[in-house]
């Protein structure tokens, strides 16, 4: 009974989430709700304390290391920003046309996505287009297809999705193996919705108005403090997976030490400066700005969906698809993996591929060994699948809540376009095998 509460209430939040422009109800509130009710319900299940805030220890460590991932990205992408820094791509982007600029922002994406990953491509890339598009339409059209080209080139890459480092980790695959199963397959997804949007796009797109504030003119940041900033906080995005690789830390440590290190950076650069022309360009100054309800809503849907894993329906939902599909079989394999794509976009990947890890242990040989196909096909499914929906990636969350893109736009402008592409990549792999 109580179980079944938990499912209910998740469904009303995730309906909330979804109709937050008609409700006018901010979905960082509704995340929280679901977060909270569900896991007192689990309190209610029977479940004795010692083992309850175990599991809850465990999973707050998980999204702990996201939020401040995510916070630390937020912060290097917004003293980017302050300084003025990311118009040394924009100036360098002179197309107005819709079609050239949308293939010109995704083959940055995708690429990006796999050498930093989704999450920080998503982030940099919501702030760029803010400063491109002007229009609140054109703006969720193009936001839409940085979700799909940063989650398809975050999945061929072993750093590139939270699921793809965790199978890397794990064993369940190889970094080479994984950049020549996988990067095809997402090429095809990133392309399928490009091409089919290169005939429906007309005219160009209108830029935004940028008005200088009496500061800046009285104390422009100079190019020497735009070019070091925008060029530090890019190889301080880069440095986190290249960080994580040498000393197999978390990413956030990575993140943070990037950080730490701009902030002391912007300390000494503006140091002369009178106290409220540097409070503008410091990290202290920044961190106003700093979207903190995305990051909430970031702990709410982590905490409901870590609270289905801890009562187990996630595992239920892994040995159901085994049963019913045989998943010993390749066509098995295929079916279930193409499901758990799509599930992800509806509950997070990392709990589902975590079920799935746990589910199948690594074999001496077959599907299931070392960069077997199971664990080729659910990094590329798991990585992509979440498109479908905005709240299905973490990339998708992040963008929703810094450019506020409503849910049901998404689903009735993007879903369809993702879902074209998530196929014809799946086609792809099944094709290459």
């Amino acid at each position: 009974m109580i179980i079944t509460l938990m499912i209910l209430v998740f469904v009303l939040g995730y309906m909330a989430i979804a109709l937050e422009h008609s409700i006018k109800v901010d979905k960082a509130a509704s995340a929280l709700l679901i977060g909270g009710i569900c896991w007192a319900l689990y309190a209610f299940s029977g479940v004795d304390a010692h083992h309850m805030n175990e599991h809850l220890s465990h999973h707050l460590v998980d999204i702990a290391e996201i939020l401040f991932f995510l916070l630390g990205a937020m912060t290097i992408v917004e003293l980017i920003d302050a300084h003025e820094g990311f118009a040394i791509i924009t100036d360098k982007i002179t197309t107005n046309k819709k079609v050239a600029l949308m293939w010109i922002l995704c083959i940055i994406t995708f690429f990006f996505s796999a050498a930093l990953d989704n999450l920080t491509t998503a982030i940099v890339m919501a702030a760029l287009l803010t400063k491109l598009i002007k229009d609140k339409e054109d703006l969720w059209m193009f936001a839409g297809m940085v979700i799909l080209s940063a989650n398809a080139g975050g999945a061929w890459s072993p750093i590139g999705d939270v699921t793809t480092i965790m199978l890397w980790i794990g064993g369940q695959v190889t970094a080479s193996n994984i950049i020549t199963s996988v990067f095809l397959p997402s090429v095809v997804t990133a392309l399928v919705p490009l091409i089919y949007l290169t005939f429906k796009l007309k005219g160009e797109i209108h830029r935004p108005i940028i008005v200088e504030s009496k500061e800046h003119y009285l104390d422009p940041t100079t190019s020497f403090e735009r070019n070091l900033i925008f060029y530090m906080g890019v190889a301080g995005l880069l440095f986190v997976p290249v960080f994580k690789t040498i000393t197999h830390l978390p990413p956030y440590v990575g993140m943070l030490l990037s950080l730490g290190l701009l902030w002391l950076t912007t300390e000494i650069l503006h140091r002369s400066k009178n106290k409220e022309h540097k409070l503008e360009l410091s990290v202290i100054g920044v961190l106003r700005k700093v979207d903190v309800p995305t990051v909430f809503f970031f702990l709410g849907i982590l905490l409901a969906v870590a609270s289905l894993q801890a009562a187990g329906q996630l595992d239920i939902v892994a040995t159901y698809l085994n049963d019913t599909f045989n998943g010993q079989t390749t066509e098995g394999i295929y079916i279930i993996n193409i499901i758990i794509g799509l599930l992800s976009s509806i509950v997070d990947n990392v709990p589902l591929v975590a079920g799935a890890m746990g589910m199948y242990p690594i074999a001496e040989s077959g599907h299931y060994a070392t960069d077997g196909i199971f664990w080729e096909f659910l990094a590329y499914c798991a990585g992509t699948g979440g498109s479908v929906l905005i709240i299905g990636s973490a990339a998708g969350v992040a963008v929703m809540g810094i450019l506020k893109v409503d849910f049901i736009w998404y689903l009735k402008n993007i879903s369809l376009l993702a879902l074209m592409g998530y196929l014809a990549g799946a086609a792809t792999y099944i094709f290459m095998q």
